[in-house]
């Protein structure tokens, strides 16, 4: 052992290291200092390829469904929206599978097959000719072109959401695999962990931004079956590469269902509903540090919030795990449950994330895409502004503003969780303000040059439009990495995949939410004829510029209600870790 140490290696004691992790097979293992970096490039490498081929179908699947399974503006967004929420809710059920059975390793092999699979019927459904509806002729109408059959629909569905459900084993357990390559107990990892995120989400939108652009001119001027084709390859390729990297990971063995840990708080709590809790926190229900320790569990102590739950630790005849929770228990039960007030704040922030890929797509079908004489920008590359504009942001978010704003704070993320968030949640209202202005500014010349046809496209460049896609992409850098970090760190050590899945469940119903909040303000704004509603098919006709200044106004209230409860939030700070003996962990607020 201390050879070991000499050379600059780790011991993981009885197949465990200090924090939990274990090697695949539960070995002894030597690991040098810089296998937590393979390890993570080896993640990061398969999160690349996946990234690409979800971008690739998500930014581009509007302008599918509208050009090729000839839908409506309303009915295509709502797929988009429907499709991507699935995307996003299925993590419930692959973190349940990760934290309670199978361990995130496990979870996500099997998941990432199972996506495999989604991409090659995909693949297939695009470029098989018996498989998709004939092309419309030149000069012929979206309305005159001959609708999908049953089955060729079906076969695109299909595949759509058996990717769903690959995509729900992969996203709430492979960033939290790559979280947990760095040790806690290891100063300088400790301190590289504090930029995973940022760097995690640098290498989704740098994988966006790919698909934004090449991958999706394939698509629009090469064909579906290559613009499908490659990603899927990819996905095949990165599977092999994510193998190869098996060896020098860390692993953490899964324990008993977070969630029957939830619910025998609350139904023990609510069973003792009469007692009273003493008064003094250590006549409660708790293990004792052995056993801790041989489960290699946290214990957490006891804290004053939400005291209707120390019921369940209440000492009482009954010891039943329904009746009688320990402590720790109940305190993890506290953590995820004061997460739910943010949660409900979160929501909103994806009804307006989900416009740039599909209002804001349809926007840009209807200006002036041409870039020289010889080329046309795909609708879909003006995603690109987003992942570009994000991309930057990280960067200088990470490289500048937290240098700088630490010095003052002492905090070493430089400001809190909910500070990011804060911002990125004002940065959005700004986006739908810019939208609206922008579409007003279309409509008016398009009323002016009297070009109210369902094709014409108004002579005002697409680039009328940059502004609301870089301030989106803006807005995602303070908005999405701030939700990831903070429902991962937030949640207690047993149940980061658990609080991982809140981040996506989200974004799950936040697509939902687009979706219901789209079809409503369709349907009644349309009540008074069939040519006054807000969002037709004829996007000359319409009212966009009503809807995102709408959306703004849902934004600002949501920010009202993000402000009130996030004053009254309180930062998890009274872990205490089991390993070797007990050591006590004081983190910093946020």
């Amino acid at each position: 052992m201390a050879m070991a140490e000499e050379k600059g290696l780790e011991s993981v004691r009885d197949g465990y290291t200090e924090d939990g992790t274990v090697d695949l097979k539960g070995r002894q293992v030597l690991r040098s200092k810089t296998g937590t970096w393979k390890a993570c490039s080896f993640i990061l490498g398969y999160e690349v390829f996946e990234k690409v081929a979800y971008s690739g179908i998500s930014a581009n699947l509007v302008q599918y469904l509208t050009t090729k399974l000839h839908e409506g503006t309303v009915k295509s967004a709502n797929n988009v929206n429907n499709w991507m929420a699935s995307v996003w809710l299925t993590p419930l059920v692959g973190a349940y599978m990760a934290d309670a059975h199978l361990g995130r390793y496990l979870t996500f092999l099997i998941a990432a097959f199972i996506y495999l699979m989604g991409m090659g019927l995909l693949t297939l459904s695009v470029s098989l000719p018996a498989l998709r509806p004939p092309t419309c002729g030149e000069g012929v109408g979206q309305e005159e072109c001959k609708t999908a059959s049953s089955l060729q629909v079906g076969i695109f569905f299909c595949a759509l959401y058996i990717i769903a459900v690959g995509t729900g084993g992969i996203k709430p357990t492979i960033s939290t695999l790559g979280a947990d390559q760095f040790d806690d107990f290891e100063p300088k990892e400790k301190s590289q962990k504090l930029s995973f995120f940022n760097w995690w989400m640098f290498t989704v939108f740098l994988s966006n931004l790919f698909a934004s652009t090449f991958l999706i001119y394939v698509q629009d001027n090469v064909g579906w079956s290559l613009g499908y084709g490659l990603p899927t390859i990819g996905s095949a390729f990165s599977i092999i590469l994510f193998l190869l990297g098996t060896r020098f990971y860390r692993h953490r063995l899964p324990k008993d269902s977070p969630i029957t840990r939830l619910l025998q708080v609350l139904v023990a709590s609510l069973r003792k509903w009469k007692v009273k809790v003493p008064d003094d926190p250590r006549e409660l229900h708790e293990l004792s540090i052995q056993e801790y320790s041989s489960n290699k569990r946290r214990m957490i102590q006891n804290t004053s919030s939400l005291r209707f739950l120390d019921k369940a630790a209440t000492k009482t005849h009954l010891t039943s795990p329904w009746m009688l929770c320990p402590v720790s228990q109940v305190e993890e039960t506290k953590q995820m449950i004061k997460m739910i007030t943010i949660w409900t704040a979160s929501l909103i922030p994806t009804v307006v994330i989900s416009q740039g890929n599909t209002l804001f797509i349809r926007q840009g079908t209807k200006l002036d895409r041409s870039m020289g004489p010889h080329f046309e920008i795909p609708p879909a590359s003006l995603a690109a502004f987003i992942q570009i504009f994000s991309l930057v942001t990280i960067i200088i978010y990470d490289r500048v503003i937290v240098p700088l704003t630490r010095r003052y704070t002492k905090n070493p993320r430089g400001i809190t969780l909910l500070q990011r968030l804060g911002i990125g949640l004002v940065l959005q209202i700004i986006v739908m303000v810019t939208a609206s202005l922008a579409e007003r500014k279309r409509l008016s010349v398009a009323r002016e040059k009297h070009l109210l046809g369902q094709s014409d496209k108004i002579p005002l460049s697409v680039f009328i439009l940059l502004p609301q896609f870089s301030l989106l992409g803006v807005s995602d850098a303070f908005v999405e990495v701030g939700k990831m970090e903070f429902f991962y760190d937030q949640a207690p050590e047993s149940m980061k995949s658990l609080g991982t899945a809140y981040q996506t469940s989200t974004v799950a119903i936040g697509h939902f939410l687009s979706s219901f909040i789209l079809s409503t303000v369709a349907d009644i704004t349309q009540r008074n004829g069939d040519h006054k509603g807000w969002i037709l098919n004829n996007l000359n006709k319409s009212h966009l510029d009503y809807y995102f200044a709408f959306l703004a106004i849902l934004s600002f209230l949501n920010l009202v209600w993000f402000l009130v409860v996030s004053k009254f939030y309180v930062y998890n700070q009274n872990e205490v870790v089991i390993g070797e003996g007990m050591s006590s962990i004081t983190p910093f607020e946020g």
